[in-house]
């Protein structure tokens, strides 16, 4: 059975040469770490290893897998040595040596009824240490919750222990800043009902959570629960059964501790949660990766910021991959465009020091405050041409002339856009067969499959439209549709499939003169779809957003036997007037 010392009684079981492991975050073993820091003399040839602590001091080198802000400088000034590793993969190398822990210093709830005690909010690696370890020093916390049965270790483990005020260490994310507030709404329209998330650490994901309180079913299977899981079972958003919730660390306050009792809480072993082979049966997995830095390629830094080590690899890479491969899962990597200075995140390039966590290969979705970017399955120039159009506008001039260096793109592309894709604008309209079809802004790599679109148009329906016998829609004229400003130019497409098998079935557009208020008009509607009542709901989602940017006349040239489309325009309930002149109507109307 342990025994109950002074924490300096205890530290003093530590002997030179030792490999020392600390417990994670909030339950960092904060009176043990002064203990030792304050042994005099220092043991020689410590070292301390640990996954994610603070208040670790510089007295003894250190090896970590996850760079705090508190310990960048360190890293900085080679005090601390940086591992780059799945944090799933530590546990199995310190069982086998490779990583070896002498000591565990870790913090225990105390023990039950049955002699066992509860890693409570840092479950994580810290189970695997302590397994591993000849000395187990625990500061027992009457204030730790009991986080579930894989959560247990027996009392009879520990050699020594110290019992400390009954006080979880609390951590506070700072303000998330303009840009995160900015990314997390275009984060939030990809997590559907019924999904499961993984959250991580970074400010994004856990902004992205005050967003998420309208949706019904979620499950959470997370290396890292924060405060903003306790708005999601408030609003009763997660699911109210046992296991809906699968974590292995809690980083937050002690307004997210006080709910982790919750049966419907059940915090495992890293290597549980976050191996591969768990995550296969994970259905809807969204995971969100805060990066750093990307390049128009997709390739992905997630773990240096500003040429500096900052984070780590954590579980980012399976999550993402996992999520990737689940049924009806997201990967989505998000990242602010700019550093504080003011230059890109997205570059032509990675520098040499910003290592790739993410291949470009394995990249699905990326988020800015700009939109989202669909990288899975695309081509080089439409990477490039995606990740441009969510980079800062100030930054897209010098990225498109990047990427025709690099050949990523040709000398002759153009793009138009100079703002946020304006998600908001996004509408789901169901038609008369009970289809439903988005109606969306355009981009400008919808341009493939605008093409697609007009090669399934009739020869009438193409003449119709652009007043032309065309048999071929080059790429330059399909970008010259769907690179629009949204300012005098605009294009809404109706789609129908998900993000990467998405088909264009309808496309509604104006070219408006600023003189004159008046915007020229111009449909396409696949000839599958007609009959449904798409061209009227185009209509009215263009006149719509028209009167928002205060059009006042909306004008079109219609062929005298295109019929369906005179009856288009007189159905809009909108004052018109026409007149006919050699076989062509024009049409006015009135907004």
């Amino acid at each position: 059975m342990p025994e109950e010392m002074t924490a300096a009684e205890a530290v003093a079981l530590i002997d030179p040469g030792d490999r020392v492991f600390v417990g994670s975050a909030c339950a960092t073993p904060r009176a043990l770490l002064d203990a030792l820091d304050a042994r005099r003399p220092p043991v020689p040839g410590l070292r301390l290893v640990h996954f994610l602590a603070d208040g670790t001091g510089t007295r003894y080198p250190q090896e970590v897998f996850f760079v705090g802000s508190g310990l960048r400088g360190h890293v900085r000034a080679g005090h601390i040595d940086y591992v780059p590793l799945s944090s799933a993969d530590l546990p199995a190398l310190i069982a086998s040596g490779q990583h070896r822990v002498d000591v565990a210093l870790i913090q225990v709830s105390p023990p039950d009824e049955h002699g066992n005690c509860s890693l409570g909010v840092s479950v994580d690696v810290t189970r695997g240490a302590a397994l591993a370890a000849h000395v187990v020093i625990a500061e027992v916390n009457p204030a730790m919750p009991r986080t579930g049965p894989a959560s247990v270790i027996p009392w009879s483990w520990i050699t020594a222990f110290v019992p400390v005020p009954a006080m979880v260490a609390e951590y506070v994310h700072e303000p998330v800043g303009d840009a995160a507030e900015r990314i997390a709404p275009y984060v939030a329209r990809l997590v559907p009902d019924g999904a499961t998330l993984q959250i991580g650490l970074g400010r994004v994901p856990n902004e992205m959570l005050r967003h998420l309180t309208g949706r019904r079913g979620l499950r959470v299977h997370s290396d890292v629960v924060t405060d903003g899981l306790v708005d999601l079972l408030d609003a009763g958003v997660v699911l109210d059964e046992p296991g809906a919730i699968v974590a292995s660390m809690a980083v937050g306050t002690k307004r997210l501790f006080d709910r982790l009792e919750d049966p419907v809480v059940d915090f495992r072993p890293i290597e549980q949660v976050c191996s591969f082979q768990a995550l296969t049966s994970v259905q809807r997995l969204v995971s969100v990766t805060q990066a750093f830095a990307v390049d128009l390629t997709g390739q992905v830094c997630a773990d240096t910021d500003s040429g500096e080590l900052y984070g780590g690899v954590a579980a980012q890479p399976v999550m993402h991959y996992a999520a990737s491969r689940s049924p009806g899962g997201r990967a989505v990597v998000c990242l602010a465009t700019e550093y504080p200075d003011g230059s890109s995140r997205i570059k032509g390039a990675l520098a040499s020091d910003e290592a790739v966590a993410i291949p470009r290969a394995d990249v699905h979705y990326v988020t800015t405050e700009y939109g989202t970017a669909y990288l899975f399955g695309r081509s080089l120039r439409d990477r490039a041409i995606a990740l441009i159009e969510v980079a800062h506008p100030r930054h897209r001039a010098d990225l498109l002339t990047a990427a025709v260096a690099r050949g990523l793109v040709p000398a002759g592309q153009t793009l138009r856009s100079r703002g946020a894709y304006p998600g908001g604008e996004e509408r789901t309209v169901t038609l008369t067969d009970g289809s439903p079809v988005l109606l969306r802004p355009a981009r400008t790599g919808d341009a493939p499959a605008l093409q697609d679109l007009f090669y399934r148009m009739p020869p009438e329906d193409v003449y119709t439209r652009f007043f032309r016998h065309l048999t071929t829609l080059p790429m330059s004229t399909a970008e010259h549709l769907t690179s629009v400003s949204f300012e005098d130019e605009v294009t809404f497409l109706a789609v129908i499939g998900d993000w990467g098998t998405e088909q264009i079935v309808g496309t509604a557009s104006y070219y408006l003169d600023r003189v004159t208020g008046t915007a020229d008009v111009a449909y396409m509607v696949d000839p599958d779809w007609k009959g449904k009542g798409l061209g009227a709901a185009l209509q009215q989602r263009l006149v719509s957003y028209a009167r928002s940017r205060g059009v006042r006349t909306l004008t079109a040239d219609v062929l005298m036997d295109n019929v369906r489309m005179l009856r288009l325009f007189r159905s809009s309930g909108l004052p018109l007037t026409t007149h006919t002149l050699q076989g062509v109507t024009e049409v006015v109307l009135t907004l």
